[in-house]
């Protein structure tokens, strides 16, 4: 994932504030230093003027009075290229304002010197102080390639520090580097950007130098393992078989953090049921608020756990190899093997995956990925499939891994077939060839993975704690009013006579005559009025399906309080008393959700992006007749075949 960080404006900062700027190819643990550096400290946001998904971070460090604040410029190869990405770079690299960077630090990888000599050359005709960091020399040594640090800095006139980001080694030394001020420099005015290559090429023979059995041992190693990952054939097959098992372990091992959410609302609840006294301030806290939050946060474990395997993946070098195998496949279909980022962003959101598609450059390659990647399964949708695999295979986590997986090849055919037929409709063309470097195996970094599963919790966290609060909130209200006539509760009445008392309630309420009214829309895929308004509420957020129904739930009085938000929507019923979710129907509602379009903020980006609304209204209209008519099909079929 490409990533950035922007300065704030200055009049907005402390004065005595030391700024570093890190620079450097794709690749080159330029984040996986950020993290090191400032870690829990960063924070996200936009570049002024772009959409590119910024990181800025403020720390401490021993010895230096005044705080560090670090910014992570994008991935680049070259200033001189028409990119986002290089425009940013260059803004904050060659701008001499108040906000500019005190030190650039240029992180360099040790493996492919000479490659990284060519933006260093370029970066050292700036008008900031230089650092370099010669990162992952661990790896180097490992392959037989041994850097003269010493003489690399007297050839560039500017400090190298060797280091490994991965395990904090020749940080503090780092540290130090950049807290000492340097010297004036001289420009290397005489490499000009047609002679970069050749002049990097030297410098990096006169500094280094390369045990050739211990590269070719090395370099066997890596082909092996790339002869399998990148075969047009196996590598799929391990592309698949990564996945599933990835899926596997989010349903194996995310149980028991999710029984302990559930326990401690479920306990919470009951504890507002005991202090507070009957009335609506109670019913809201316990089934409108808690119950609507509880419904959504016992999610949180698969979600951070998703992200952590894989950052894991990306760390190792194989997610490269994975877009390498997928590039092949992509261009079949009429998509641009550039549009592997913005695919593999919209898994986690779609509105930066289409903002990503700017860097392409072609206007109909753009287009075709903009229209398909709202298909790619994002975080939004997570808590719905786990939700719903959940209810399909209770207690087989590998059959609910499987289905989870499932989800996502859906969507991806989705868009691969989507782009075939707008590639001979309404965009024709043939998509461009893509260019990608497959970086060096290594170990993944754990710290990079936790703060990665950090970032994605609260970013989830955040989004329970306002929509999905206050849709909640509404939901309860709607569903509780009008109070409908309560019969006096005697013992001749029956649990079934109550139970029917509370459905007939909930169903006169103002969100029962609204859902009544449209069901019969979705009636034909096995869809009840409590579904339908689940549907519905769907359209603002994906994730506020599964609060809607927990919501829906916790308003009945015949189903158990003390159940965890799962087995409450499993036994949600009928207004005639038969189960809402059947398989049948949880398998329709499923495909469903894999295939919709329910974000109105996607949506709204499509529109700005593609200057059109009708690209919008596109996406709204065939994504959503597409999921009906499929989902229509999984409920019929299931049902012909006897599956009730």
């Amino acid at each position: 994932m490409t990533t950035a960080a922007v300065l704030p404006p200055a009049e907005e900062r402390a004065a005595a504030v030391r700024r570093i700027a890190l620079a450097g190819n794709p690749n080159t643990g330029k984040t996986t230093l950020f993290n090191a550096l400032c870690g829990a400290r960063a924070k996200t946001s936009n570049f002024p003027g772009t959409t590119t998904a910024v990181r800025s971070g403020r720390t401490q460090w021993p010895g230096l009075d005044e705080p560090i604040e670090i910014v992570d410029l994008p991935g680049i190869y070259d200033l001189h290229l028409d990119t986002q990405e290089t425009s940013i770079a260059r803004t904050v690299i060659f701008t001499a304002t108040a906000s500019a960077p005190d030190v650039v630090v240029i992180v360099v990888d040790a493996c492919n010197l000479a490659r990284n000599l060519v933006l260093v050359s370029q970066i050292l005709n700036g008008p900031h102080p230089v650092v370099v960091a010669l990162n992952m020399t661990d790896l180097a040594e490992s392959r037989g390639i041994a850097i003269d640090a010493a003489a690399l800095s007297r050839r560039l006139g500017v400090p190298v520090v060797p280091i490994v980001a991965r395990t904090s080694r020749g940080l503090d030394m780092l540290r130090r580097a950049i807290a000492i001020d340097q010297p004036a420099r001289p420009a290397l005015a005489a490499v000009t950007p047609e002679a970069s290559m050749a002049w990097a090429q030297q410098v990096s023979g006169d500094v280094s130098s390369v045990d050739r059995a211990a590269a070719t041992r090395a370099d066997a190693l890596g082909g092996r393992i790339d002869r399998i990952v990148t075969h047009p054939v196996l590598g799929v097959l391990v592309f698949f078989a990564v996945m599933a098992g990835l899926f596997w372990i989010l349903f194996a091992l995310a149980t028991v953090p999710m029984d302990l959410i559930e326990a401690t609302f479920a306990g919470l609840g009951t504890l507002l049921e005991t202090w507070l006294p009957p009335g609506p301030i109670r019913d809201l806290l316990s089934h409108g608020v808690v119950g609507g939050i509880a419904g959504t946060v016992v999610f949180l474990p698969q979600i951070c756990l998703l992200f952590f395997l894989i950052t894991l993946l990306e760390d190792t070098g194989y997610l490269a190899r994975a877009a390498f195998v997928l590039d092949r496949l992509l261009a079949r279909f009429g998509l641009p093997g550039h549009a592997f980022v913005p695919l593999l962003t919209s898994h986690a959101c779609a509105v930066p995956g289409i903002m990503s598609a700017r860097l392409i450059s072609d206007r109909r390659d753009r287009l075709a990925t903009i229209l398909v990647a709202p298909f790619m399964s994002c975080s939004a949708r997570l808590p719905v499939y786990v939700l719903l695999t959940t209810l399909l295979f209770a207690g087989r986590p590998a059959a609910a891994g499987l289905a989870f997986a499932g989800c996502y090849l859906l969507g991806a055919a989705a868009a691969l077939l989507t782009a075939w037929l707008v590639g001979r409709t309404i965009l024709p063309g043939q998509a461009r060839p893509m260019i990608l470097e497959l970086p060096t195996y290594k170990a993944p970094s754990v710290r990079n993975a936790l703060l990665a599963a950090k970032d994605q919790g609260l970013s989830f966290i955040t989004t329970a704690g306002t929509v999905i609060v206050a849709i909640c909130i509404v939901m309860w209200w709607l569903s509780a009013y009008p109070k409908q006539p309560v019969a006096p509760m005697t013992a001749a009445v029956t649990v079934d006579a109550a139970a029917q008392q509370s459905r007939a309630q909930q169903a006169q309420s103002f969100i029962g005559r609204i859902g009544h009214r449209v069901s019969p829309v979705f009636e034909p895929l096995g869809f009840d009025w409590q579904l339908t308004v689940g549907v519905m509420t769907s359209f603002l957020a994906r994730e506020v399906f599964v609060s809607t129904m927990s919501v829906l739930a916790g308003a009945r009085t015949d189903i158990d309080p003390d159940d965890g938000v799962v087995d409450r929507i499993r036994n949600m019923t009928r207004d005639d008393g038969t189960p809402v979710f059947t398989r049948a129907t949880a398998a329709a509602a499923l495909v469903f959700f894999v295939l919709a379009m329910q974000c109105l903020p996607t949506l709204a980006v499509t529109r700005k992006e593609t200057g059109k609304l009708r690209y919008a209204a596109m996406q709204l209209g065939y994504m959503s007749g597409l999921a009906y008519l499929v989902a229509l099909i999984v409920y019929q079929g299931l049902r012909a075949a006897g599956v009730s």
